[in-house]
């Protein structure tokens, strides 16, 4: 079901957060279990926390699509997907219960441990496709998972030298920066993940003074 091997010498290296984008969680759980809608995840996570499972963690589920991290480009073969159930950007963005991002923190706490992932391993769907998608996008309290370990969040920032100009930052944090469109795109990845007042202004000096600070934090 919408699934297959990893592929060959891969191991886990990365946990992507998704949203659903979908009216209720009952459809999203019918599409994600649908062998012709060529999705899945590895988990699903209601609003009110329930969680499902949907793929064995051996298992390559299809949750990234095309997609860039560190040079990589197989994201499905290397990570795990957790779909969280949200309206989305289509039917009417919101911010995630506590119930729900509760049961994601205990997820997450149990694959760090039994994967001994960096905090720096758990992503936007956005940061590794953000030709394509924004999700979980600007509401998700990515601060609050970074206080428990789960991604890196820059609170202290330092000038930036002159050598530190955005696109080269974005490629040495893992961001695709191949083309000029590449790279546009991920600026605004960055915005949305570490910098949301900012998304549709865009750069400013904090904006560029954080994003040379978590390249500096970045270890993986």
């Amino acid at each position: 079901m919408n699934y297959n091997e990893r592929a060959e010498g891969s191991f886990i290296r990365y946990v992507i957060l998704h949203y659903t984008d979908m009216p209720t969680g009952q459809e999203a759980l019918a599409r994600l279990r649908d062998p012709s809608s060529g999705a899945s995840a590895h988990y699903l996570i209601e609003e009110d926390g329930q969680i499902f499972r949907l793929v064995d963690e051996k298992y390559r589920a299809w949750h990234a699509g095309e997609s860039f991290w560190q040079g990589q480009r197989d994201l499905n073969s290397l990570s795990i997907g957790i779909e969280l159930v949200n309206l989305g950007h289509t039917h009417g963005y919101r911010p995630f219960p506590d119930a729900q991002i509760q049961a994601l923190l205990a997820l997450l706490h149990d694959l760090q441990q039994r994967y001994a992932l960096a905090p720096e391993a758990f992503l936007a769907h956005s940061d590794i496709a953000p030709l394509r998608k924004c999700d979980p996008g600007e509401l998700f309290p990515w601060p609050e998972l970074a206080r428990h370990g789960f991604g890196l969040w820059p609170e202290a920032v330092e000038p930036v030298s002159e050598s530190e100009n955005i696109p080269s930052l974005l490629a040495r944090i893992g961001y695709d920066t191949t083309t000029p469109e590449a790279i546009k795109a991920s600026e605004k990845a960055f915005l949305r993940h570490y910098h949301p007042e900012r998304l549709e202004a865009g750069f400013d000096a904090l904006s560029h003074a954080r994003l040379a600070a978590l390249a500096r934090m970045a270890t993986l």
